[in-house]
């Protein structure tokens, strides 16, 4: 829920779970078509669209006629840059290397059948999820506020 009691659907329902699903297509990607990939970034892409959409007009709606174009679209954009970086790019590549890099691993160290190896490192990229989401949505936080976030401030005066 936001300060004024209101539920966000993209942030407060399962429906936040849809930003997370290039996450799982990546940590797949050796178990399925690539399809199912591109997919899963689809899903997850149609999620940050949709949030930085439902943003600019949640703040539209609320902010007086001479302010609302200009809020409510600084608004979406913040949402659309930040989820961007923090649901897709990052997690995307993230989940990517740790699946590629502990395949590479496991192939170098142990003599155990490929199959086993794609599963393990899927396993080792799935429950790598839960851990590396806070230190991401901090970091583009950072980032953000200390880069483009300025410039909104230099825009609101």
């Amino acid at each position: 829920m936001d300060k004024t009691g209101e539920v966000n659907i993209y942030r407060d329902t399962w429906v936040r779970y849809l930003g997370y699903a290039n996450e799982f297509g990546e940590a797949f990607r050796s178990h399925v078509p690539l399809s199912i990939v591109k997919l899963s970034y689809g899903i997850s892409s149609a999620y940050v669209l949709a949030d930085a959409c439902n943003t600019g007009l949640r703040v539209y709606k609320k902010t007086p006629p001479a302010e609302a174009i200009r809020r409510s679209g600084m608004a979406g954009c913040d949402v659309l840059v930040w989820q961007a970086f923090a649901s897709v790019i990052i997690p995307g590549i993230t989940i990517n290397r740790i699946v590629a890099g502990s395949t590479f691993v496991l192939q170098k160290s142990i003599k155990i059948p490929i199959n086993k190896i794609k599963w393990i490192s899927t396993i080792a990229g799935l429950l790598s999820i839960p851990i590396i989401i806070k230190p991401i949505d901090h970091f583009v936080d950072l980032t953000m506020d200390n880069s483009i976030r300025k410039f909104y401030k230099i825009c609101d005066n």
